[in-house]
């Protein structure tokens, strides 16, 4: 079977700075891939390769099977990319800029497709609106439709919920599922490591432009050992031993590191000893924030 994406001996310099060292990267047809980091991780610069805005210092990539520098004209016809910036032709409404975006990949009578489009991104009464009036929101659905126009087998979205609202996020992951049930590839980078975790199967994680990780998510997160129990007490103080217990504090709640659920009981039992009321309590799953906190490292507190 073809890959959707394929990735070998990838590097990207600039002069003496590696943007991208040695990646090696596949992904399969029908994916809902996580390609995440912190800024600056080489995410942009991979993602303009795939798109052929970026030329790799050395090796290869291909969207499915084809090259995307020698055989660039098929490579484009099967991607699409939502770029994490709005950029947009302020001379043309909503309409016109889609059927000038099917023309750019040689498509005539696109008509049926490009109704079904504004219809599911909710852009049909914006349809004949210039894109200079149009909310940041509306601007980054026309992005999304763009990328589609072509009907790609495989999409990239990066950052596509940034700075939007929760409706417009609803209605485009409802699509974005759509897609890929369907068949699409799906490629996301996002801000929201929720997002990821709920939408994707498997993640690859880029620090100073090297994968550190690629497993499932579900792998990822299962290989974070331990969960904790988040406790509102009556009391400030804890009991002595509860006091050398591996927790920390947050808004007023008593956070306490444990192995396994018999410890939970133990928790308990010692409030209790000291007649201390349980207020509030929330056991705690390793989640994939987790995972990226605990691979990245400290030093890396913004996410992504």
């Amino acid at each position: 079977m073809v890959a959707a994406i394929e990735i070998h001996q990838l590097y990207k310099c600039y002069g003496a700075f590696s943007a991208l060292e040695n990646i090696n990267l596949s992904i399969h047809p029908g994916e809902f891939f996580a390609l995440l980091g912190p800024n600056g991780a080489g995410k942009t610069t991979l993602i303009s390769i795939l798109a052929g805005l970026t030329l790799a210092t050395s090796g290869h990539a291909k969207i499915m099977g084809h090259d995307v520098v020698s055989d660039y004209v098929n490579a484009r016809k099967n991607l699409g990319v939502v770029p994490q910036e709005l950029v947009f032709d302020p001379f043309f409404t909503v309409r016109e800029a889609l059927i000038i975006q099917s023309g750019y990949y040689g498509i005539r009578k696109n008509d049926a497709w490009i109704d079904e489009i504004l219809h599911r991104l909710d852009l049909t009464d914006k349809a004949d609106t210039n894109m200079r009036a149009l909310s940041g929101g509306m601007k980054r659905r026309v992005l999304v439709a763009q990328a589609l126009v072509h009907k790609p087998p495989v999409i990239i979205l990066d950052e596509p919920t940034a700075g939007v609202d929760v409706e417009l996020r609803q209605a485009l992951w409802f699509f974005i599922n759509q897609l890929n049930r369907e068949g699409h590839t799906i490629v996301l980078t996002t801000h929201y490591l929720e997002e990821a975790e709920a939408l994707c199967n498997r993640a690859a994680m880029l620090k100073q432009g090297k994968i550190v990780a690629l497993d499932s998510i579900r792998s990822l997160i299962n290989g974070i050992q331990g969960f904790s129990i988040q406790l509102r007490l009556s009391s400030e103080t804890l009991p002595p031993i509860l006091q050398e217990w591996p927790s920390s504090r947050h808004e007023g709640l008593h956070i306490f590191k444990i192995k396994d659920y018999f410890q939970v009981e133990t928790i308990l039992a010692l409030l209790r000893s000291e007649h201390i009321q349980v207020l509030e309590m929330q056991l705690q799953q390793p989640d994939l924030e987790e995972v990226f906190v605990k691979i990245m490292g400290a030093e890396s507190s913004e996410v992504l």
